[in-house]
């Protein structure tokens, strides 16, 4: 599973996630596209459907996977917390912020906004300030968690596993007693219009990725192949059914024009935080474990992939639409899909790569 003291597991699912990630934004426009002025949920054919339903259902895990990873890595911490910050802000927060500037002069944007959020062109850089937020509770929470048992830690992912239904507990909310008194969405357990911060908010989100990631380094036995995959695939046949069946049965008949909100309505199921794509994402991870393979492959081409990959994911947009804008036209929707993945992992990997070789200012451009 090591290499001295490099995880060599981590390497290839970082490579493999960076992958799904351009899959999922690949394919993202063959459900949200512009009309004239207005972004709007658009699907042309049934068969469009199907794609954006395998390739959610295949690589719907890629953000659990990056954040179990850094758990795995990074927690509980070891370092002083001033330590720990200025790597990570290093690491993280600068690129984040060069590449954010990279968008707006790029696409267009004002810049003032910057200070407050990701810039409109780089839509995928949420996942930054999300990460930068668990950056920011590791430190406060790792005191508990170099004392806590296999029993007790359970205990905390399990009420997490909960909170991953609250989506579907709205929706249903909905169903059976339509709009909600206050209106947007139904409120729960405390939440109100003003109060968002409800009874099981601070046990729910992307944190419980952190301690599923804390708990596979901490307390996972080493299972056989015959084991793992006998607990693994089930998972995340189960989770991919949850999550991928949902989805594509609220599609409507195709072809069909809705407004944006729509979007992100249909996506409820395949939220990152939802039940299936957890249960998914814990199967896929197991997986991973067992990828062990140390040898050339993995010092001369994983490795450093894996290396570059946190800049693969920050550029990699300035790539993508150029592509997709190439393979459309040309290319049925599920070999469009696939080449402009591809194409812009190869590519985006590549100059990342390349940057992260360039003397003294490489890592702060791209990690």
């Amino acid at each position: 599973m090591q290499d001295g003291r490099r995880i060599v597991f981590l390497d290839y699912l970082r490579v493999v996630a960076c992958f799904m990630v351009m899959a999922i934004h690949a394919c993202e426009p063959y459900y949200l596209t512009m009309d004239g002025d207005a972004l709007v949920t658009k699907i042309h054919s049934r068969c469009d459907a199907v794609c954006i339903t395998v390739v959610e259902c295949l690589c719907r895990v890629c953000v659990p996977l990056f954040v179990m990873s850094s758990s795995y890595l990074l927690f509980p911490v070891a370092k002083p917390t001033g330590e720990f910050f200025r790597r990570r802000l290093a690491r993280v927060a600068v690129p984040f912020a060069i590449w954010s500037a990279m968008y707006v002069w790029h696409f267009g944007g004002e810049w003032w906004r910057m200070a407050f959020n990701f810039p409109d062109a780089g839509g995928h850089l949420w996942f930054v300030p999300m990460l930068l937020g668990l950056y920011l509770l590791m430190p406060l929470v790792s005191p508990w968690a170099e004392k806590v048992g296999k029993k007790e830690l359970r205990g905390w992912i399990l009420l997490w596993l909960i909170t991953t239904t609250f989506p579907f507990v709205r929706k249903l909310w909905g169903m059976l007693y339509g709009d909600p008194l206050f209106g947007a969405v139904p409120y729960l357990w405390g939440e109100c219009p003003w109060n968002m911060f409800g009874m099981f908010h601070y046990v729910s989100g992307f944190f419980g990725y952190v301690l599923l990631g804390f708990y596979f380094r901490r307390f996972m036995p080493e299972l056989s192949w015959k084991r793992t995959l006998s607990v693994a695939l089930p998972l995340w046949c189960s989770g991919v059914a949850a999550f991928g069946g949902i989805f594509y049965w609220r599609i409507p008949e195709c072809p069909f024009t809705k407004p944006y909100a729509f979007a992100v309505d249909l996506e409820m199921s395949i939220e990152y935080c939802s039940f299936g794509v957890a249960l998914a994402a814990i199967g896929v991870f197991m997986i991973f474990m067992k990828c062990s393979a140390s040898g050339g492959l993995h010092s001369k081409l994983i490795k450093p992939l894996s290396e570059a990959s946190y800049g693969t994911y920050l550029l990699h947009m300035f790539v993508l639409l150029p592509f997709f804008a190439f393979f459309r036209p040309r290319l049925s929707t599920p070999f469009a899909i696939v080449a402009t993945a591809a194409s812009s992992f190869i590519i985006s990997s590549a100059v990342s790569v390349a940057i992260r070789r360039i003397p003294l200012l490489g890592r702060w451009i791209c990690g």
